[in-house]
């Protein structure tokens, strides 16, 4: 293993595994603007740098019909449906399996959530179920979840848990009205 680590057998030691796997998930329309937008590393530290590398890669993918491209040495793994371009994005040494893996799981859970209707309509009405999924999904660039009945599961229990503690605030705030006019 300590040849691996000083590059003796050919290794790169520059591209070791990491289980860091993901470096951005984009959401953008048919008209290539950003809806949703998530990067875990600062290859493009500005916003400015990030809608220049979203439009090139809308106008390298929206005309076709395969799912991975690579671009800018970065590996892409894009899905359209209906108005909608989903894009999973990693380093070009990445697993493009894995890639497709979150691109799917991101997706199929969108559309349970949405009840099959994954369309910019459905979508921006639904965006606080689009963020917990994504957090389910990839935390930091890490993979956490592939299975998207899990991940629907667990941000159903985070809306229910939210939807508990928003009543649990009101019933509280109720009762503080009620014996601050008592008094």
């Amino acid at each position: 293993m300590e040849s691996f680590n000083k590059g003796k057998t050919g290794w790169n030691p520059g591209s070791e595994p990491s289980l860091y796997t993901v470096k951005a998930v984009l959401i953008m329309d048919n008209d290539g603007e950003r809806l949703y937008a998530k990067y875990y590393d600062d290859t493009y530290p500005t916003v400015k740098e990030q809608k220049a590398f979203e439009k090139n890669i809308f106008n390298k993918t929206h005309r076709t019909d395969s799912e991975i491209a690579l671009l800018e040495g970065l590996t892409v793994v894009y899905k359209s449906n209906i108005d909608l371009y989903f894009y999973v994005i990693g380093s070009s040494h990445e697993n493009e399996l894995m890639l497709m893996s979150v691109l799917n799981c991101l997706f199929d859970s969108l559309s349970q959530m949405l009840r099959k209707n994954v369309e910019k309509r459905a979508l921006l009405e639904n965006m606080e179920g689009l963020f917990l999924a994504v957090d389910e999904i990839v935390d930091g660039g890490v993979i956490l979840e592939s299975d998207p009945q899990q991940v629907v599961h667990r941000v159903a229990l985070r809306f229910s848990l939210s939807l508990f503690l928003c009543v649990q605030v009101l019933q509280s705030a109720k009762e503080q009205i009620k014996w601050s006019l008592l008094r």
